[in-house]
């Protein structure tokens, strides 16, 4: 994986993280469930992340199959 792709991983794990860590904080402290659409941006940024990832990973499998 290239070093921007590292760059790229890294950058969502940490946004990622970040927020599932505020929504665990809110529903240890108030016991309020996340919003919707709190819940639906970190899913988007896990489908983004796993797609990048799916797309290293698939590269790979055809320069390794030559």
């Amino acid at each position: 994986m290239s070093q921007s792709k590292r760059e790229q991983v890294v950058s969502h794990l940490r946004y990622i993280r970040q927020e599932l860590r505020e929504m665990h904080q809110g529903v240890m402290e108030d016991g309020l469930l996340p919003e919707v659409g709190e819940v639906r941006g970190v899913m988007a940024q896990m489908e983004a992340l796993l797609e990048l990832l799916e797309s290293s990973s698939s590269r790979k499998a055809k320069a390794e199959s030559k």
